[in-house]
């Protein structure tokens, strides 16, 4: 589920398209039919907040996998920042810190969403793609599973 969590936030946010999200459900549902989540899910799949709050509602944000949500949040975000206004992707991944749960907000590499485009205030590019770069390799380094 950690890792569908980590697309319905994106998709929520229209970080990316519903089609990204609906492919991932699809194909998480195939190798698992059986599971009443995804299921219920498909189900949702046309109603897309509701899908979102079915995830967050289901998710045990303190037994969940929060390395496995991380690892597939950060691969998501790296064609935005490639692609994206560094202010635009800032101000997005503060957005996305806000929506976090509680238990992510305030440990690695999450916290960084909260203050990596601070230094755009200074005028400070270089530093702020330094810090977004190292919080989006930080599962390259420490988890490569």
């Amino acid at each position: 589920m950690e890792e569908l969590f980590a697309y319905a936030y994106l998709v929520d946010m229209d970080l990316i398209s519903g089609e990204i999200y609906e492919d991932k459900l699809n194909e998480l549902f195939l190798e698992n039919p059986t599971d009443e989540d995804l299921l219920e899910l498909e189900f949702l799949n046309r109603k897309r907040k509701d899908t979102v709050r079915y995830i967050r509602t289901h998710i045990n944000y303190n037994d969940m996998d929060i390395d496995k949500f991380g690892k597939v949040l950060f691969e998501l975000l790296k064609p935005m920042y490639m692609s994206l206004d560094i202010h635009r992707f800032g101000n997005a991944m503060y957005s996305l810190w806000e929506s976090l749960p509680g238990n992510l907000q305030d440990i690695q590499p999450f916290e960084v969403l909260c203050y990596a485009d601070d230094p755009l205030s200074w005028r400070d590019e270089r530093q702020c793609r330094e810090i977004y770069e190292a919080m989006l390799d930080y599962y390259s380094f420490i988890n490569n599973n």
